[in-house]
């Protein structure tokens, strides 16, 4: 098993730390050239989803890992990350586009409406959930199977090979999300 994390901006330093405390290869993603290369799942991280989006187009890897997820490529996308797959936004223009769903950026307020909760979450149970001007899912389209709601929001979404989150899991010792990716 190889994880490609995308690391332009965001937490990335965080993911990757979980898969190296789980042996589980990884690679960063940077530029181009990186995107080309063979992994078997990708992590999007939590971050400043603008930013991330314009420096996928500047890179030239919105369409390389658009076409891999559409293809089936597994993908785990945390906050920003979550935004990031969405065919949706509340405010503002999609990128990646694979997931359907409609998701309302920086949902909860902001830094200061950050904050630290646990709810039930579908194959995994009781989870410990990071929210950090986080989002939430406001629609879930066709075929998407709601994992988790807190307060009756989405927050955790399943679609094909794909998993949104709304909280950033690699802030917490869970690593059940991360076994459910490699396992999709």
């Amino acid at each position: 098993m190889r994880a490609a994390v995308l690391a332009l901006q965001g937490a990335f330093a965080e993911h990757e730390r979980i898969l190296e405390d789980m042996g589980v290869e990884y690679m960063e993603i940077r530029q181009e050239k990186d995107a080309y290369q063979d992994f078997d799942a990708l992590i999007l991280p939590g971050g400043e989803s603008t930013a991330m989006g314009k420096l996928l187009r500047d890179y030239h890897l919105l369409h390389i890992l658009k076409e891999k997820i559409e293809k089936g490529l597994p993908v785990l996308g945390t906050c920003a990350g979550l935004i990031l797959l969405a065919k949706q936004l509340t405010d503002g223009t999609p990128h990646l586009a694979t997931m359907p769903v409609t998701v309302k950026r920086n949902a909860y307020g902001r830094q200061l409406g950050s904050f630290v909760t646990e709810a039930d979450m579908k194959g995994i149970g009781r989870t410990k959930m990071v929210f950090i001007r986080a989002p939430y899912i406001v629609e879930a389209g066709e075929g998407t199977e709601v994992l988790a709601q807190v307060d009756g929001r989405i927050v955790a979404v399943r679609y094909k090979k794909q998993i949104g989150l709304s909280f950033h899991p690699e802030l917490t010792d869970c690593r059940h999300i991360y076994e459910m990716l490699f396992h999709i």
